[in-house]
Parts: C-alpha cells; sequence; structure tokens
C-alpha cells in the first residue's frame, strides 16, 4: 500500500510539472504541436493512370477528416486553374470541406529569380480567386514558392513590406522533407505497375518523414533553446495523397498533436526573423541555420538520385 500511494504521489507530482512517466519510471516526452499545411492547389506533380486531380483532393479531405486535423490551409497558385473547371472544382471541394486557402502567388514565381516587382504583382494577382473563394474567411496568409524568401536583404525586406502593407502573414514552415520528390516516380511506377519499386516509396517516404522531422525537432532546439510549435509542409500530389494516413499515424506515434495554423504561429518562435538574403531558402529553420552558418546535427541523406531513377 504504501509502495502505491508513493506511486501514485508521483504521478501526480509528474502531471503537475506536465511530464508523464511511462511504466518503470522513464520520462517520456510532451506532446508537441503541428499544423498541417498543402501547397500548390490545384495541382502538383505527375498523375498516375486513371486518377484525377479531383481524386488526388477529396483522398487528402477525407484523411484529415478522419484523421481529425484542424482547417488545413491549401496555398493556391490561380492561374493553374484559370479557365480550367477540373482544377476549379479542387479549390472548390478544398472550401467546402471546411478547409482554407492561402496565396502562394498566381503561377508559384521564383523570387530568387525575379525582381520585388515581380513578385509583388503575382501576389496581387492571385488574390481576386483567393477573395471568390474564401468570401470573408481569412486567406491572408503567404507562403513563399520553393521556400524562397529572396537572395538578397533588399529583396527579402522589400517583399516583407509589401505583405505587411497589404496584410499577410508568412505562413513558415518548421519540418519539411522534401515530401514532393515521391510524386512523380510513384505516377511512372504505377504506369509501370512496378509493385516492388512502389513498396520502396512507401517505406523510403516514411522513413526520410521520420528522419527529417526528428531532426528538425533537434534544430529547434539548437536555435530557440526549447521545443516549438511546428508547421509541416507537404504538397498536393498523388503519392502524398496516399502516404497520409500513415504519415499522419506516424506524427501521433512520435507525440505530435495536430494544431491549426494560426495556433502553430502563435509561439512567439515566429516573430523571430532570421533576416538573411539566402539563394536557396529553406524553411524557417533552415535560414536561422544557413544565415548563422551553424552545423546542422548527423542524418541520412534524401534518396534523390534513385527517387530520379526509379522506374525509368
Amino acid at each position: 500500500m504504501l509502495l502505491r500511494n508513493a506511486a501514485r504521489f508521483a504521478v501526480i507530482l509528474c502531471m503537475s510539472m506536465s511530464v508523464y512517466f511511462v511504466a518503470g519510471g522513464a520520462p517520456a516526452e510532451q506532446h508537441e504541436e503541428v499544423a498541417i499545411t498543402v501547397d500548390d492547389l490545384p495541382n502538383h506533380g505527375d498523375l498516375p493512370p486513371g486518377v484525377t486531380r479531383l481524386d488526388v483532393a477529396k483522398s487528402l479531405l477525407a484523411t484529415f477528416k478522419a484523421k481529425h486535423v484542424p482547417s488545413v490551409y491549401g496555398f493556391i497558385n490561380a492561374k493553374r486553374a484559370e479557365g480550367n473547371a477540373a482544377e476549379n472544382d479542387v479549390l472548390k471541394a478544398w472550401v467546402d470541406a471546411g478547409n482554407l486557402l492561402g496565396n502562394h502567388t498566381a503561377t508559384h514565381l521564383d523570387l530568387t529569380s525575379h525582381t520585388a516587382e515581380q513578385f509583388e504583382e503575382e501576389i496581387a494577382g492571385n488574390e481576386a480567386a483567393l477573395q471568390a473563394l474564401m468570401g470573408g474567411k481569412n486567406w491572408h496568409w503567404f507562403r513563399y514558392p520553393y521556400l524562397h524568401e529572396g537572395e538578397t536583404l533588399e529583396k527579402r525586406h522589400a517583399v516583407r513590406k509589401y505583405l505587411r502593407e497589404h496584410g499577410y502573414r508568412v505562413a513558415q514552415v518548421t519540418l519539411d522533407f522534401e515530401d514532393y520528390a515521391w510524386n512523380n516516380p510513384y505516377a511512372r511506377c504505377v504506369a509501370k505497375k512496378d509493385e516492388a519499386s512502389i513498396a520502396w516509396l512507401k517505406s523510403s517516404y516514411l522513413s526520410t518523414a521520420q528522419e527529417y522531422i526528428a531532426m528538425d525537432q533537434k534544430v529547434a532546439q539548437q536555435v530557440y533553446g526549447r521545443s516549438i510549435k511546428h508547421v509541416l509542409l507537404l504538397h498536393i500530389g498523388a503519392f502524398d495523397s496516399v502516404m497520409l494516413p500513415e504519415l499522419l499515424d506516424m506524427l501521433r506515434k512520435e507525440g505530435f498533436r495536430f494544431v491549426s495554423l494560426n495556433d502553430a504561429q502563435a509561439d512567439p518562435a515566429y516573430a523571430k526573423d532570421p533576416d538573411a538574403g539566402l539563394k536557396y531558402g529553406g524553411s524557417l529553420l533552415d535560414q536561422f541555420m544557413d544565415g548563422q552558418r551553424l552545423a546542422y546535427p548527423p542524418h541520412a541523406e534524401k534518396p534523390m538520385d534513385k527517387l530520379n531513377a526509379v522506374c525509368r
């Protein structure tokens, strides 16, 4: 009885400190929070035979609902849907399912290879579609294409100033494993009916996601000295839609719970600006690491060469 009471007291004490213990007294990490975001609506990557853009969107949306993911921001390139009823159906389905849309420029323009003025025109060129689709809901979130925020400070500052003056918040990214790289190989492998290669795509997608999400958590500790609320970048690709249920299950198993983009970026971490001109951009964490020339934790490389070669 004394031992049982002592154990009960220990549990109560740990709960009061927001720390939970597993059997044997070993501490388990607190739950971290992550917002799921999706880029390149209404289309991204090649499609496998027999799959439509709307099929991909409906699959993602069904998974978000089944896994109880709060309203997900999808970042759109409206010119891709211009005059295309099927592409517009994707955007409408997204909003009708209770999810949200944000600005990703009209044509996915790369700031690195264009002027700030050209880039600002692309931001403005996306707004009519956003207003029509979202009405009174908040579409003033902006995601930089390629995560390129300006290779010079002059360009970075000019675009940031424009965004502030037009009521935008930057939808940053802190978790990124370059999920997009699996979508085209998947379409090729399905077309060839190469089941062995498809199995490898699935296993490598999940292992890479796990590797880089864990690394980004370590990098956050390096940059901020603490855990932060995270934002995960995904794309509206066919393979992403196939893998999303397992990816979300993996995130939950790793201790994450899902929150909205607004909730995630309420973390004070997002108020801090790396303020670095970087040719290759990257996530918010990458910008801090590369801007300050810090060393990343040891990690396995992504299988980009094999992804490029598989099912050719």
